[in-house]
């Protein structure tokens, strides 16, 4: 439940920030979900092509998104893990790419579901408690990073 919690807080954080005309509907939509008695953690919404091609993600955001990235590829090279330091990193680029939300209609909606989960992901991270567990969260770490770069550009 508090995870639900937290989801629809940055949930309303990014869409207040983002000024996204469609923040009603995708309010209510959590709204809904906070309501509904199982979890959705697993069942996060499908993310669509843009008519066969990756969405164009704004210049001012993907340059945070990338730095997360390289973050990521770094990391997983480096002998020494220090999986807080990586996830503090994580954190202050997921809020840097939060203010600088400028993408309005269907891309903006289709990087909401990427986005929700990432940052779910890294807070993961930054709760775990052994290597053993971040290593796990890291790895979905990286596999969203390839889900990124599948529908987003």
């Amino acid at each position: 439940m508090n995870k639900l919690i937290l989801t629809f807080a940055v949930g309303s954080l990014l869409l207040y920030s983002c000024g996204n005309s469609s923040n009603e509907k995708l309010n209510n939509q959590t709204e809904v979900a906070e309501h509904n008695d199982h979890h959705h953690d697993d069942e996060s919404e499908a993310i669509e092509l843009n008519n066969g091609e990756k969405w164009q993600v704004d210049a001012n955001m993907i340059t945070h998104i990338r730095n997360m990235e390289n973050d990521v590829v770094s990391y997983a090279k480096v002998e020494q893990k220090d999986y807080k330091s990586l996830s503090e990193k994580l954190q202050s680029n997921i809020d840097l790419l939060i203010s600088n939300c400028t993408m309005k209609g269907k891309a903006h909606d289709e990087l909401h579901k990427w986005l929700l989960p990432y940052i779910d992901l890294v807070k993961e991270l930054s709760e775990a408690k052994d290597e053993t567990e971040a290593s796990k969260h890291f790895e979905n770490i990286q596999i969203s990073f390839t889900t990124f770069n599948q529908y987003f550009q």
